[in-house]
């Protein structure tokens, strides 16, 4: 049996129902509003990410190209006189260096020529050949060797420390020197070798590529900038003018995974050769690198090879090339004044 309640008890009751009601439709209907501007601001976003990409895709490439047992290579040249090399780190490509303005900057004094590793960029990436550091070293040589340079200085960025020291190692084209930046020497346990090993694996990261619309990726990219730039902030030229279609383009999005899986074993195989290297040496790095430490990495190396120079940069990220190009500059001049004129480009 019910209990007894008035009407008067009962009209309050219906009230504050009727109260409450209204205010949980207003609360949903401020809650929908609001998800319905994000939507669209996710629409836009995504809108204006494949408008960026289809302008990109249609871009033309900055360089040149040559080539080289069946690959296609890019390349970018400027100026006159001794050469540097440029090779760039993983995930990006030589025009970076153009970007961040050390092309220029070296082009006043040297003929300077950076060049899209295979995959990366413009170049191709042919599948039937597994792309180690030294496979990318030879590649570089032949390249040099069609442009007929000789006694390179070369100048290696992040994961192009790797293939700089593969050229060094090779000791029938040493190169003049070497200018080693945020570079990775020794392996180490890294989670993000552990996460992109199964997108290195043919056929699975294919797939894995393949279900990855570019819009997601121009909206990723933005993060992945910040990270290996802190603690600078991006540099608006940097956000302004980098290609992102063309890093998350599948060729490269493969280039960067196979990379990235196979760096602690490149490093293995050289770790070897250090201690045997007689050429000159500059290595910089920042204390403040998010990418690879400062002391495990360029503080060891200098360590151990004998006569090498090392500036460790107060402050600085993992983007050294542009923030502290002036140091780049001065550890590139420095190095072809003390260059022996008994070392050959052969």
């Amino acid at each position: 049996m019910f209990p007894f309640v008035s009407q008067r008890a009962s009209r309050r009751a219906s009230r504050r129902l009727s109260s409450g009601i209204t205010k949980l439709l207003k609360s949903s209907a401020k809650l929908s509003e609001a998800a319905a501007r994000q939507g669209r601001k996710s629409v836009r976003q995504a809108r204006k990410a494949l408008n960026e990409l289809k302008d990109e895709q249609t871009s033309k490439a900055p360089g040149r190209f040559v080539d080289i047992d069946g690959v296609h290579v890019h390349y970018i040249a400027r100026g006159k006189g001794r050469t540097v090399v440029l090779i760039h780190g993983n995930g990006t490509m030589s025009e970076d260096f153009v970007i961040c303005g050390l092309v220029d900057q070296l082009a006043k004094r040297y003929r300077v020529i950076a060049v899209d590793r295979p995959g990366f960029g413009h170049t191709d990436r042919p599948r039937h050949r597994a792309w180690t550091a030294s496979a990318q070293a030879r590649l570089i040589q032949r390249v040099l060797e069609k442009l007929n340079v000789e006694r390179p200085l070369i100048v290696g960025h992040s994961w192009g420390t790797i293939v700089a020291l593969a050229l060094a190692t090779r000791a029938r084209q040493q190169p003049r020197g070497l200018v080693l930046l945020s570079g990775y020497y020794y392996p180490t346990r890294r989670a993000d070798v552990a996460l992109i090993a199964p997108m290195a694996v043919p056929g699975i990261g294919d797939a894995a590529r393949s279900m990855m619309p570019a819009a997601v990726g121009h909206l990723l990219a933005p993060h992945v900038f910040r990270h290996v730039f802190k603690p600078q902030p991006v540099p608006a030229r940097f956000t302004k003018r980098f290609p992102v279609a063309i890093s998350i383009q599948p060729t490269q999005a493969r280039a960067s995974a196979e990379d990235t899986a196979s760096m602690n074993a490149a490093a293995a195989l050289l770790q070897p050769h250090y201690a045997k290297l007689r050429l000159p040496i500059a290595i910089l790095t920042g204390d403040a690198d998010a990418v690879v430490d400062a002391d495990e990495q360029s503080r060891r190396l200098h360590a151990e090879v004998a006569g090498s120079t090392l500036s460790v940069l107060t402050g600085q990220g993992h983007m050294i090339h542009y923030s502290a190009k002036a140091q780049i500059g001065r550890a590139v001049d420095d190095l072809m004044a003390v260059t022996s004129k008994s070392l050959r480009w052969l």
